[in-house]
């Protein structure tokens, strides 16, 4: 495999196995090392299936030489950083440093309405982040990155901006270091199976870079932004607990207010919006047909418990035409 090239050549064989999954990791072990030498690499590590992948990956080919650093822009989900602390640092052992920027991202955010800016916003405010962070360090000189290929084929087409993709600063002063960014989410999976990680982390639904920013719909606020938090956990916990298997399920919370009653008196508020869907490859998504029940209940709790949300909807577009992200 050319691990230079942005193009995935049309011959190359899907990795479908764990003896195919294997000969990728021999193959990008040794590039990795080939490429980086004794030199030190830093990660952004999200704890999402790809970075995480990656970072599996890097302490194969590398060990020490990596520096693992989780930023907080104020865009996670619910007790996401803490998980990931607790899974790579606690658990695993990693050299983690955690910055708590979230202050920060949404300063620069504060009024900013159109997605792609958005998008742009955090992706070169991550990269200057990592540069701090690497100042701070001796011996930085590469950029390790969880792009996949769809995340190429969408930037290449102005589907959609990714943070890892075009949105780099001309004076970057890392070599970058992207082991998977040939590869599909499928794959991803598999090599992530093979490589020992645990299922809760390999199976894992996919989370955007810029996180809930863009489904935080339009300008961002921070009460909203609270609100979608909340309402994306009541979705996360009770389709956990009904043990189904769906590959990504969310909220989005749009700027613009619904009118309800709350309280015997007319409440002017926001829509919630639900998502679910399942995808092999990312590229195709189709919905999922929700037990009646489910929806009613998820409905009640995110009503009940979510100030500042009146209406919930729940989200029947496939991909095409709808992408998976709303911005």
């Amino acid at each position: 495999m050319d691990f230079t090239s942005n193009h995935r050549p049309d011959d190359m064989v899907r990795i479908t196995t764990p003896e195919l999954a294997q000969a990728f990791i021999d193959e990008a072990v040794a590039f990795t090392c080939a490429q980086v030498g004794d030199g030190k690499v830093l990660l952004a590590l999200s704890g999402g299936v790809d970075s995480s992948v990656v970072a599996a990956l890097l302490i194969k080919a590398v060990g020490k030489q990596l520096v693992c650093v989780h930023v907080n822009h104020g865009l996670m989900r619910k007790g996401e950083s803490e998980q990931v602390i607790e899974v790579f640092q606690n658990q695993m052992g990693a050299e983690l440093v955690f910055v708590d920027a979230t202050d920060r991202f949404l300063d620069k955010l504060a009024g900013v309405a159109d997605p792609e800016a958005k998008r742009h916003i955090i992706g070169e405010e991550f990269i200057k982040v990592f540069a701090e962070e690497a100042a701070k360090l001796e011996g930085i000189s590469f950029l390790g990155q969880g792009t996949i290929y769809p995340d190429i084929l969408e930037s290449e087409a102005s589907v959609k901006a990714h943070h890892n993709v075009g949105g780099l600063p001309k004076d970057l002063d890392f070599e970058l270091v992207e082991p998977v960014k040939l590869l599909f989410k499928d794959e991803v999976r598999m090599v992530g199976k093979q490589l020992g990680l645990p299922d809760g982390m390999v199976y894992r639904q996919p989370f955007p870079g810029p996180g809930l920013g863009v489904r935080c719909l339009g300008a961002i606020t921070r009460d909203r932004l609270a609100a979608l938090r909340e309402a994306d956990a009541i979705v996360r916990a009770e389709i956990g607990a009904a043990g189904l298997d769906i590959w990504q399920y969310f909220c989005v919370v749009p700027d613009m207010r619904a009118t309800g009653v709350r309280g015997g008196q007319r409440a002017y508020e926001w829509p919630c919006i639900v998502r679910c869907i399942d995808s092999v490859d990312v590229m195709t998504a189709e919905v999922r047909e929700l037990d009646w029940a489910l929806l009613k209940r998820i409905t009640g709790r995110i009503l009940a418990e979510v100030p500042g949300i009146c209406r919930v909807c729940y989200d029947l577009t496939p991909k095409p035409i709808g992408t998976v992200e709303w911005e």
